[in-house]
């Protein structure tokens, strides 16, 4: 079989006059796109070319000391033979970037299965060479290898973009600066000549895989790759697409998949170093060429615009939340302003009646008829303030009277206020942002003439329609009605992505972008807190409904531990969610939300023991990842080979420092859960312009309610100290909760209703001293 790399080859370089032969071979066999992540440059998120040729000798991450893009050291020929200068430092530097690469493993596996090696070209010698840096065949070009027939692995450094690029000038991290189009396309069709030229010297029945292996540009990009001729089970590749079990993505692989590829084609056993997946057929291509390659293209577009957008995107989020919070507090808090004396209070017991129909108090609408009275005098000891204030009788979801509140006598009720109702709109609107960013992958905005434009639109547009909806039926009326509208949606939606696929997450702004390879299936650390977020959150108001209903508590807590169970076993299971730090959080979270629906106390011992019990649940998936094939095993089963293998502290080391560098890192999403926080216990905990706590009225109304914030709010905190992604899963769980949380919030001020001032005493007798 013949490897053939040309770091830099992007699906948008084919054409079909200037480069022939790689049109063939896409018309020929099959492609997808390629990430090309290894292990990058500092303060760049490139694959250069050395590190991505070094990538494929190890079939691990790797990359080279030092800034920059250092070219591929020349071979130091001895005979036919050659040996890689500065090998053993190469090999040492591995250890130091959190992957422990084996340098050397596919060229050392090929060669003690009996087979002969060639490399032509710098780059090819560093993926061709043995653990101790040898090659036993190297040519500095094609035309100097002679025949071909006798080896048993080819490997071409096809390097024309990658020496363009080269002679470029660099910038301050030492990368060259992009190439013109014309000096693009004049390299790219050289690379084609040598394609075409190894291509025809081939024996007959000879595999080809070609790869863009390598970054030759400041950005990353997603890459080209082609398998043609057998495939393993001696087939020819048919025309379609490529995908691998590292991925779970329709033509999409990844650079550690090329050396798994490589050994499986050469019949020889899968090595624990690699951890790539083998590249197999996927799903059918377009019936055009042209379509196949336009559609390929579109991929590394769509994550080029996402690049660009990711960031500037957060950075609105988290400024609209921010002035939100700030809008949201002044119109809770601010100084009350009493209307004229002169107009008249509604009569008693009739406060609510100038409100619109789905303003009325839950207690009117869900329990047969209960109508408001006013609140009835103390007996506790205490006594109603008249005069100038009146009574605030609230109700909860079952329609009982519970604590009062005081209002001003001229004051604008809250069923009535306009600016409260615009508060409560824009908070689901703003709750149902985040689910909305991944069901904004149903459209194309990508390609939209403004895709930052296009993509805030899209958002808000389908945060909309879920807003429409959480306000359509007659559910507005109950205090969590909007919320768990909005809630469900979100768990339900990621729930079925995630059991279809995860195809909603790729190249999402909230997802995982391809290019950089973090992770290509399954739920990411974020889409995992708004999932959790959304999945309590919704049981909360599915739990406070039922209750409402008079269904018995223990059925209520025994359908959301159904329920609840069964999502924590898609975030865990290695087929759907195959998420490892999120199960042990969830777990907790649920537990804590079960605990207090079931008027249980919440105790240190029994949230170890949640805990305990959560580490052994995802334990449990990872052995029964680990049990299956090992090209079917995910990362769940990974982590307990590398266990076995002695390497599992590398592994949590290197999670640990992308935790702590997320959190110190991006100060904008720590500011925002410090807002979102204080926000929740010091403006929404605390006494509100209508004079009762808004978040206490909530509770009071819908006790799940508390059960589900409290739940949620230890999920978000648990999966902070669990995950890689650090401070960005309490920020994100924060972005749903938080806005539903204020939403509930206002509808429970508005059901808060106030009975009307009693008349003013009249004043009393002087006394006799007086008189």
């Amino acid at each position: 079989m013949a490897l053939i790399g040309v770091p830099g080859l992007q699906w948008s370089d084919l054409d079909e006059t200037r480069t022939p032969n790689l049109w063939r071979l896409v018309a020929e066999g099959a492609s997808a796109s390629l990430s090309t992540r290894a292990v990058p440059p500092p303060d760049r998120g490139i694959t250069c070319p050395t590190a991505g040729w070094l990538t494929v000798s190890a079939g691990q991450r790797a990359g080279t000391e030092g800034k920059g893009c250092p070219p591929p050291p020349a071979p130091q020929q001895n005979g036919q033979g050659a040996t890689v200068p500065n090998w053993r430092a190469l090999a040492a530097y591995q250890s130091e970037t959190g992957y422990d690469a084996q340098l050397g493993t596919l060229g050392q596996l090929v060669a003690d299965g009996g087979g002969k090696v060639a490399a032509i070209g710098p780059g090819a010698a560093l993926a061709a060479a043995d653990k101790s840096g040898n090659i036993a065949t190297y040519a500095p070009t094609l035309d100097a290898l002679g025949d071909l027939a006798p080896y048993t692995l080819i490997v071409l450094d096809a390097a024309d973009l990658a020496n363009a690029w080269a002679e470029q000038p660099r910038d301050e991290y030492g990368v060259p600066a992009p190439l013109s189009t014309a000096a693009r396309q004049a390299a790219v069709t050289r690379a084609d000549q040598q394609i075409g030229t190894l291509t025809t010297r081939l024996p007959a029945g000879t595999t080809v895989l070609l790869a863009g292996i390598a970054d030759v540009t400041p950005n990353a990009h997603l890459h080209v790759a082609i398998a043609t001729g057998p495939s393993p089970d001696g087939r020819p590749y048919p025309r379609g697409h490529l995908t691998a079990t590292s991925t779970r993505q329709d033509a999409l692989v990844s650079i550690t998949d090329l050396t798994a590829t490589t050994l499986q084609l050469l019949g020889l056993p899968a090595a624990r170093e690699v951890v790539g997946r083998p590249w197999q057929p996927g799903g059918p291509a377009p019936a055009m060429t042209s379509e196949t390659v336009t559609e390929l293209a579109d991929g590394d577009l769509a994550s080029q615009v996402l690049r660009e957008v990711r960031g500037p995107f957060f950075a609105v989020l988290v400024t609209v939340q921010l002035l939100f919070y700030a809008f949201a507090a002044l119109a809770l808090r601010r100084r009350r302003t009493p209307r004229a004396a002169s107009r008249p209070s509604p009569p008693n017991g009739l406060a609510a009646d100038h409100a619109s129909p789905d303003q009325h108090p839950i207690g009117t609408q869900d329990t047969g008829g209960v109508q408001n009275t006013p609140a009835a005098p103390a007996t506790d000891g205490t006594h109603d303030t008249h005069g100038a204030h009146g009574t605030f009788v609230t109700h909860d979801a079952n329609g009982t009277q519970g604590a009062a509140a005081t209002q001003d006598a001229g004051e604008e009720h809250a069923s009535t206020s306009k600016l409260l109702r615009s508060v409560q709109i824009v908070a689901v609107i703003s709750g149902a942002i985040a689910v909305s960013t991944f069901l904004a992958q149903l459209v194309p905005w990508w390609t939209l003439p403004v895709p930052m434009l296009s993509v805030i639109l899209t958002i808000l547009a389908i945060a909309g329609l879920i807003t429409a909806v959480a306000f359509a039926g007659p559910w507005r009326a109950h205090v969590l009605g909007p919320l768990t509208t909005v809630a469900a949606i979100t768990s339900l939606a990621l729930l079925i992505d995630v059991m279809t696929g995860s195809k909603l997450q790729v190249n999402a702004v909230t997802g995982y972008e391809p290019v950089t390879g973090g992770r290509f299936y399954g739920f990411s650390n974020i889409a995992f807190a708004i999932y959790a977020t959304g999945t309590v959150l919704g049981l909360a108001g599915i739990a406070q409904w039922l209750l409402g209903r008079g269904v018995s508590r223990a059925v209520v807590v025994t359908l959301c531990a159904l329920y609840g169970g069964f999502a924590v076993f898609a975030d865990g299971w290695p087929s759907w969610g195959a998420d490892f730090g999120g199960v042990p959080a969830f777990v907790i979270g649920l537990a804590v939300f079960l605990m207090l629906l079931s008027g249980k106390r919440v105790s240190l011992l029994r949230l170890v023991l949640v805990g305990l019990a959560g580490a052994a649940i995802v334990g449990a998936l990872s052995v029964v990842d680990w049990l299956r094939p090992e090209t079917q095993r995910t990362h769940l089963g990974n982590f307990v080979q590398q266990i076995i293998d002695g390497q599992a502290w590398t592994v949590i080391a290197r999670k640990f420092g992308a935790m702590i560098g997320v959190t110190v890192g991006n100060w904008s999403l720590t500011l925002l859960s410090l807002v979102a926080l204080a926000f929740l216990f010091l403006v929404l905990a605390r006494p509100s312009r209508w004079g009762a706590a808004a978040l206490g009225l909530a509770y009071q109304q819908a006790p799940a309610f508390r059960a589900g914030l409290f739940g949620a709010l230890t999920c978000a905190f648990v999966g902070f100290l669990m995950n890689d992604s650090g401070i960005a899963i309490p920020a994100m769980a924060l972005t749903v909760a938080v806005p539903l949380t204020l939403a509930a919030c206002v509808r429970a001020l508005q059901l808060a209703t106030p009975t009307p001032p009693a008349r003013r005493s009249e004043r009393a007798a002087p006394r006799r001293a007086e008189a």
